[in-house]
C-alpha cells in the first residue's frame, strides 16, 4: 500500500491557487504514473481535492482513478465552502479491491483548513481488511492530541461492533505532522495501536517531507500483527512538498 499527501495536485509550489489547471492535471498524471510503478493494492491520499476553485475545480480522484485504471475509490471531504472561492477537499483511497463500508469524519467544524480522517474496510479476495486514513494539525501538539483521540476512540467503538468481520486489526496511516521520536501524536498512536497487539510503524526513520531536502518523517503506516515480510520504502519524489511512503507485507 502507499500514503501520500499530494498537496492539492500543486506539486513544490509553495502558494496554493497559483497553479494553472493545466499543470495541476500534468501533475496528477505523473502522481497516476508513480502509482502505477509501484503497484500499490490500495492508495491513502492526503490533501486531495473534489471542486476547489484553488486546486482547478475538478474531480482529483476521478482524474487520479481514469489514469491509473483503479476500479474502486471513495472520497472523504473535511473541507466544505460554496460560493466563488468553493472549497471541497480532504481524504481519499483508490484500490484494486472493493470497498464494502466507509464513513468520513472530520475533527472539528471549520470550513477551510480542516482535518480528518477516512475509514474504509476492504473486500481483499475474501478477507475483510479496515485502513484509517488521516491527516492531522500541523502546528499545534495539543490539537493533535485531541484528534488521535476522536481517532483511538473511533476505532474502539469499531472494533467492538465489527471485529468478528475484521480478519485483521486496522491499518492506520497518514500524514501526521510530526515525528516519531518526540512526545507527540504519533507516538501516543503507537503506544495506544500496541495495546492491542504488536503494531509496527513504518518508515524506522524514514524522512518525508520536505520533499526536495527531507529533515522530518511526517507520513507513517501502522501495521498491526498478521502482517509479515514487511518491505517498507520512503518513494524519491517532487510532485507533492511531501514524499509518499510504500509498504508491502504478507498476511
Amino acid at each position: 500500500m502507499l500514503t501520500f499527501n499530494i498537496a492539492h495536485g500543486r506539486g513544490l509550489t509553495p502558494i496554493q491557487g497559483l497553479t494553472l489547471r493545466h499543470k495541476l492535471r500534468v501533475n496528477l498524471r505523473r502522481i497516476a504514473r508513480l502509482i502505477l510503478k509501484l503497484k500499490p493494492d490500495i492508495v491513502a491520499l492526503q490533501e486531495i481535492d473534489h471542486h476547489s476553485r484553488w486546486a482547478g475545480n475538478f474531480d482529483q480522484l476521478d482524474y487520479l482513478r481514469w489514469h491509473t485504471g483503479y476500479p474502486h475509490a471513495v472520497f472523504g471531504i473535511n473541507n466544505r465552502r460554496e460560493g466563488f472561492m468553493n472549497l471541497s477537499y480532504g481524504n481519499a483511497f483508490l484500490s484494486k479491491h472493493p470497498i464494502v463500508d466507509w464513513e468520513s469524519r472530520a475533527f472539528g467544524a471549520a470550513r477551510v483548513g480542516e482535518k480528518g480522517f477516512l475509514y474504509a474496510e476492504f473486500d481483499c479476495a475474501g478477507r475483510r481488511l479496515p485502513l484509517v486514513n488521516m491527516h492531522l494539525h500541523y502546528r499545534s501538539r495539543g490539537r493533535r492530541f485531541a484528534q488521535v483521540e476522536q481517532v483511538m476512540d473511533y476505532v474502539a467503538a469499531k472494533h467492538a461492533a465489527r471485529r468478528a468481520q475484521w480478519d485483521l486489526l486496522p491499518i492506520v496511516c497518514g500524514d501526521l505532522n510530526n515525528v516519531a521520536h518526540s512526545p507527540d501524536a504519533t507516538a501516543e498512536l503507537l503506544r495506544y495501536f500496541s495495546l492491542h497487539g504488536h503494531y509496527s510503524l513504518h518508515p524506522q526513520g524514514g524522512l518525508t517531507f520536505p520533499s526536495p531536502l527531507p529533515s522530518r518523517g511526517l507520513d507513517f503506516i501502522f501495521l498491526p500483527p498478521g502482517c509479515g515480510e514487511v518491505r517498507c520504502e520512503v518513494v524519491p519524489s517532487y510532485l507533492s512538498d511531501h514524499r509518499p511512503v510504500w509498504v508491502e507485507f504478507e498476511l
